[in-house]
């Protein structure tokens, strides 16, 4: 989650006239010298980190199929190469820390993948292909579950979530847990995405002395730097997202209940869900449906409506977004003026591609709902957070959010050495579910995320999806100030718990800025459509290269 934190922070501190760091990005005005490079004013240029040629860059999913199938690899063969490069680019070198924990499993996991696939037995399209998972998913296995928490580093949960099971059956290798934002973003105030107390920092692959994102920015940062090939991440409100467009990457965050939140630390069930990140959309659908599924025990899943396909790349056609009719959300533009035109740009290829741009359309209320959302993720945070903790042994010392503020407090030199705990003391200090505080804010959200929201909008404007820039350019990473990144448009759909898709649109000075569609429940399959053929135009995407600063690009 880092939406939130941010919407306060721009409160608190006025960030609307801010700068980012030494790259001078106004965040208003009209565009100054430094929105190019020029030799005699600018300095030369930063080189990238010299890295090893590796066979399996950008490698697909369907690829490596093709190539375990032709007997020109194996799975072992590949999760020991994605070993390497982990210890060569996140280990050392660059340092990106992208990786919390490796599996000590993985090699035995992928010569058992390819025992199988000898034998005739291959499981899916995931079948032997390394994939990474997010640090707040549980895994019974010799690796520890802890959202990034020192109080949770000895965890080892006695069974699988929901998503990892699904991994596993599908044949999938569990490569590592991907470093986050420590309990998921949802902490403190003056946050930094992609620290914990038990991973350290995470970088940006492009440029590193920028941000990852968060809260999934291991796995973001990871997947960009193909350290894996897909890898899972968490979101609440921008965690998928935020970190897959920053890192130049698809990202999905379904509907809440497509993916079952059963084994995953929570913030908030009524927002909280799983979902993938990767290099291409077919990709990503692939994860999709692979992790997607109704769940007994998880009630949410029960919603899934009962015709609803699992494959999600049935619509993934190059022509998908000829006639579709895309509003644009146009609040969500206009935080910086190169992105801006950058965007406008974009608009202009979307109608080539033979969309109908509905342009503008507004999405009411956004500060009456953040008020209301923040409101309910403290609640469901101390409820949820108490449940999931007060299952685990007694031997392991933090059992409730009290305990966890305590524990941060006995070890303040690891744990609030950047900073503070004030959302969690926040969340302490509610009441339970019952109180009409959190019944109230919890009917605002709905009404008007969904009601007034993206459904009313929706059947208003007779729209198949809203599209909008998912955030601006990676920000400079502060340990002292923390995120200062600008824009966003992930609230509508995270508070409604409806679907968005985000795909590369753009590059600033080589830094990816995505867009993201989205729309009404469960419209995945519509949304990684229109993904789909904006990526298979466009190729946006680029490698990153690990400069030392901001590069020059486009």
């Amino acid at each position: 989650m880092n939406r939130r934190e941010f919407l306060d922070k721009a409160v608190r501190t006025g960030l609307a006239g801010a700068v980012f760091g030494s790259s001078t990005l106004r965040l208003s005005g009209s565009p100054t010298s430094s929105d190019h490079f020029s030799p005699e004013s600018e300095t030369p240029a930063p080189k990238p980190y010299p890295v090893k040629p590796f066979a399996w860059e950008e490698v697909t999913i369907d690829e490596l199929q093709r190539q375990f199938t032709d007997r020109k690899t194996s799975s072992l063969a590949l999760t020991r190469a994605y070993l390497g490069r982990i210890e060569q680019l996140d280990r050392h070198g660059p340092r990106l820390g992208s990786v919390l924990e490796l599996n000590p499993d993985a090699e035995a996991l992928a010569h058992q993948a390819d025992s199988e696939r000898k034998v005739g037995h291959v499981r899916g399209p995931l079948h032997g292909v390394p994939v990474l998972v997010k640090d707040n998913l549980d895994t019974q296995d010799r690796m520890a579950t802890s959202a990034g928490s020192l109080a949770l580093a000895s965890w080892h949960p006695p069974q699988d979530s929901f998503v990892v099971a699904r991994l596993r059956s599908a044949g999938a290798i569990i490569l590592g847990k991907s470093n986050l934002s420590e309990w998921a973003n949802f902490r403190g105030s003056n946050s930094v995405s992609g620290w914990s107390g038990r991973g350290g920092l995470t970088r940006n692959p492009y440029a590193l002395d920028r941000n990852p994102s968060g809260s999934s920015s291991g796995s973001g940062a990871a997947v960009s730097a193909n350290l894996c090939t897909v890898a899972i991440g968490t979101e609440t409100d921008g965690s998928i997202v935020s970190p897959a467009s920053v890192n130049g990457l698809v990202g999905v965050k379904p509907t809440v209940g497509l993916v079952s939140g059963t084994g995953i630390i929570p913030i908030a069930s009524s927002q909280d869900t799983a979902g993938p990140l990767a290099r291409t959309v077919r990709d990503a659908a692939l994860l999709l449906g692979v992790i997607a599924g109704r769940d007994p025990r998880d009630s949410a899943t029960a919603l899934i409506p009962s015709d609803l396909s699992f494959d999600f790349t049935r619509g993934l056609k190059r022509d998908a977004l000829r006639g579709a009719r895309l509003g644009v959300a146009r609040q969500f533009f206009g935080f910086h003026p190169t992105v801006e035109r950058l965007m406008h740009g974009v608009l202009d290829q979307l109608k080539t591609l033979g969309a109908e741009l509905i342009d503008p359309v507004e999405l009411p209320n956004g500060a009456e709902r953040d008020r209301a959302e923040f409101e309910v993720l403290l609640y469901e945070f101390k409820s949820e957070l108490n449940t999931y903790l007060g299952s685990l042994p007694l031997g392991m010392g933090v059992r409730s959010l009290a305990e966890l503020i305590a524990f941060n407090e006995a070890h303040r030199a690891e744990e609030l050495k950047w900073f503070g705990q004030e959302t969690l003391i926040k969340a302490e200090a509610k009441g339970p579910l019952t109180e009409p505080a959190f019944r109230e804010a919890l009917a605002t959200c709905r009404r008007i995320s969904r009601d007034e929201g993206i459904d009313a909008v929706m059947t208003e404007h007779r729209l198949d999806a809203l599209i909008a820039p998912t955030g601006g350019p990676a920000c400079i990473t502060d340990l002292l100030v923390g995120d200062t990144e600008i824009g966003g448009s992930t609230s509508p759909a995270a508070v409604a718990g409806y679907p968005a898709v985000t795909v590369p649109s753009a590059l600033w000075r080589g830094l990816p800025i995505g867009l993201t569609f989205f729309g009404r429940a469960w419209s995945e399959a519509k949304l990684l459509g229109y993904a789909f053929a904006w990526e298979q135009a466009s190729k946006v995407r680029t490698v990153p290269r690990f400069y030392p600063t901001l590069p020059i690009g486009n």
